[in-house]
């Protein structure tokens, strides 16, 4: 199965698909998988989001990394485990809730937004950082966080990072980035995400040739 570390070499972009609902988690998996991406995200404040994951790991679970975002009680840990999911996200940092994913062999990415809150989260079991709200920072926090955080920790930028500044991120030491409603919002077809998760994967493409 697929690691943190092969899904964000293999392509550093996590899609955070709130508010897809179950009919919609196929189509717009295939797509997402056709265009590159190998880490799914079905935040649970959407529709059912427990059948999705099910689906989205049933379809996708060898290859890729299908879990849950949004995640805030250990209870909703054990759910997103029972449905599939191997890896579990945060708009915060909650000791209990990592605690909980490792010990079910899960990946931990909690949202943190200081230095301290990342320590604390590192040393809870944390295997990636999610820096949220990203568009509240600049990619010069990227490049002083990344100074004095272990070589080895992850760090994926959510919210606000799109084609457009993706690759001041990553420049600046960001291991990836959660793609939210520039991506997918409710409604939006299978094709057209497909279109634009294109766009995304080249401008991956395109910030690792610069770097």
């Amino acid at each position: 199965m697929t690691t943190l570390d092969a899904a964000l070499d293999r392509l550093p972009l996590l899609a955070i698909l709130r508010g897809i609902t179950p009919p919609e988690a196929l189509p717009v998996g295939k797509a997402l998988v056709e265009a590159g991406f190998s880490i799914l995200e079905a935040p649970l404040n959407s529709p059912e989001p427990y059948d999705t994951i099910r689906q989205l790991a049933d379809a996708h679970g060898e290859s890729c990394l299908i879990g849950a975002g949004t995640v805030l009680t250990p209870e909703q840990v054990q759910r997103t485990a029972d449905a599939g999911g191997r890896i579990v996200v945060s708009p915060n940092f909650n000791a209990e809730v990592v605690r909980a994913t490792k010990r079910l062999g899960m990946i931990s990415c909690p949202g943190v937004f200081t230095p301290s809150e990342a320590f604390a989260a590192l040393d809870a079991g944390a295997d990636c950082l999610k820096i949220f709200p990203g568009d509240a920072i600049a990619p010069k926090f990227i490049k002083a966080i990344r100074a004095v955080l272990p070589a080895s920790a992850r760090i994926v930028v959510t919210g606000g990072v799109g084609a457009a500044n993706l690759a001041e991120f990553m420049a600046a030491g960001a291991d990836g980035a959660g793609i939210g409603s520039a991506l997918y919002k409710p409604g939006r077809p299978a094709s057209e995400v497909g279109i634009v998760a294109a766009q995304l994967v080249a401008a991956v493409h395109a910030a690792r040739e610069a770097a």
